[in-house]
């Protein structure tokens, strides 16, 4: 549709591309309740046979996510919504609207192709453009033309280029909602940061200015990762009336949800890009982005992944800004300034450019075919690498999934920890545990942070 519509107006459009078509795509920003939404008002519309199933990229916004619906609809948990993550689930017999993150789809698919009892799949928070979600959509796309023709698809995203998506869905209808999101005013410094000055220093002293200039409402400061947040975390720690909390993805769960609940004072998260999408933190009026994100990328020399620290691209900036406007009018600080921001990149890569693809080449392995409708085709280069490395590991002979690969994929743990798990049995399990972990010794006491030194600062605004 060429004008944005209400949320509310753009449910009977998305109802009538999915009756017509099978296939749409919705296009709304953060905030416009897109993710709680859609899927009650296809439970209720009764155009869909079957159980709902939504793809959310993180497991706490999914635990969320099914929360507000199954508030919405005055029952625990469980019952008419539920939600599966790893390790966890709550679904029963009853349910209708099933939350999952993006492996345990990929397991339902490699399990059972003709997804029985499944009349609709949304990839929620598309935008992303992780692995998985790339995967779980070519997969899909696949089952319908080649089994399940009645199977409803549904692509959301708040700042995804959708043309693109449309097309590769056989030009599904384009939906888009101007959403419910309040005004947010943008501040951006007045003059570049100083190189000398530490990026923890710099985060620390902007949320400062903000708690000063904005006397209300909670804050959200967007952070790369947990070291920078414990760090910012201690130098806030004398700011009068406020809780400070983390989040980040990696947390228990109680640690994470202490961000949702009531807090003495001022709300103050530091978080990671973990509250971008799909998570509404109460009281939220003020965004302080710190301008940085850190992502996997694949270093052949090791044949492992290592996260990288880089800039946020224009998407991302637009994405957490918007965490600002979803219960008030609010405001949003920026770690650069207005004249920096045009050396952004538009929108983030997706996952499949840089990652280790040797999961994927084992999926697609089990899958039986390589030749799959990927928004974003893998490198010819890494996949050849990564087929060489199941070579290696036994789990691929001429291409082909052997018994051992069959072994491999069952396992969720990298195909180099499920082989060491799977000739060592039982006795390696907590190494592989550890080692799958991206910080096995999370909780043990802080260290300082380092002293000044330019070449270990991220990179610049």
């Amino acid at each position: 549709m060429s004008e944005p519509l209400p949320i509310d107006d753009a449910l009977p459009a998305l109802r009538a591309a999915i009756a017509a078509h099978g296939m749409a795509v919705l296009q709304a920003p953060p905030g416009a309740g897109k993710t709680t939404r859609v899927p009650l008002d296809l439970l209720t519309s009764g155009l869909i046979t079957g159980r709902i199933v939504m793809l959310e990229p993180r497991r706490l916004a999914a635990r969320a996510a099914a929360e507000r619906m199954a508030s919405t609809l005055g029952e625990p948990l469980g019952q008419t919504v539920g939600y599966r993550i790893r390790g966890e689930a709550k679904v029963s017999a009853q349910t209708r609207i099933e939350v999952v993150t993006e492996g345990i789809l990929t397991r339902m698919i490699q399990s059972d192709p003709d997804l029985p009892g499944i009349g609709c799949l949304i990839f929620d928070e598309f935008h992303e453009r992780s692995l998985n979600a790339d995967l779980g959509l070519a997969l899909a796309l696949e089952i319908r033309a080649a089994l399940r023709p009645d199977l409803a698809l549904i692509v959301m995203s708040a700042t995804l280029d959708a043309a693109p998506v449309a097309a590769l869905m056989g030009d599904a209808p384009l939906v888009t909602s101007a959403g419910r999101a309040f005004p947010v005013e943008t501040r951006w410094l007045p003059r570049p940061i100083d190189p000398s000055q530490r990026f923890e220093a710099a985060m620390a002293g902007l949320i400062r200015q903000a708690l000063e200039d904005i006397p209300h409402g909670g804050l959200l400061a967007f952070l790369p990762g947990e070291g920078e947040i414990r760090r910012v975390a201690s130098m806030l720690t004398n700011v009068p009336g406020c809780t400070v909390l983390p989040l980040v993805g990696a947390m228990e769960f109680a640690a994470q949800r202490a961000a949702l609940g009531p807090v003495e004072g001022r709300r103050v998260v530091l978080a990671t890009s973990i509250a971008e999408t799909s998570l509404t933190l109460p009281d939220i009026t003020v965004v302080v982005d710190g301008g940085q994100s850190r992502r996997a990328r694949f270093d052949p020399n090791s044949g492992m992944s290592r996260l990288v620290t880089e800039r946020v691209t224009r998407a991302e900036a637009e994405q957490r800004r918007g965490r600002a406007g979803r219960v008030a009018p609010g405001t949003c600080y920026r770690l650069w300034t207005r004249g920096e921001e045009g050396g952004l990149a538009p929108y983030p890569p997706a996952e499949i450019e840089a990652a280790d693809l040797t999961g994927l080449a084992l999926e697609l392995a089990l899958w039986g075919g390589t030749d799959l409708p990927f928004l974003t085709p893998p490198p010819p280069g890494p996949m050849a690498e990564a087929r060489a490395l199941l070579t290696g590991l036994g789990a691929l002979k001429e291409d082909r999934i052997t018994d051992h690969g069959r072994t491999l994929a069952a396992l969720p743990l990298h195909p180099r920890l499920a082989h060491m798990l799977a000739l060592s049995g039982q006795g390696a399990a907590t190494f592989a545990a550890l080692l799958a972990e991206r910080d096995p010794l999370r909780g043990a006491p802080p260290r300082p942070a380092p002293a000044p030194c330019r070449h270990r600062r991220p990179p610049p605004i």
